[in-house]
């Protein structure tokens, strides 16, 4: 998953380049722009697959106890 954020990131920093260097601006600007743009642009993206992960694996936690109570016949219901 993390290869796929970083390809990602590096996806969004080469197009960032293309577009702050058709803007006109000078080098420097453009491979610092384009440098934040990557590092918000993958933090981002590992903030919400973290997320995404937590709520998955408490949704399949609390899926896997009911079942697990289900089947112990302890229905607190």
């Amino acid at each position: 998953m993390n290869k796929i954020i970083l390809q990602f990131g590096l996806l969004v920093f080469f197009f960032s380049i293309i577009y702050f260097a058709q803007k006109g601006f000078e080098l420097e600007k453009v491979l610092l722009n384009s440098f934040a743009v990557f590092i918000i642009i993958t933090v981002m993206l590992s903030l919400m697959t973290i997320g995404l992960i937590k709520a998955i694996n408490k949704n399949t936690s609390e899926k896997y106890n009911h079942y697990t109570d289900e089947l112990a016949g302890n229905n607190n219901e």
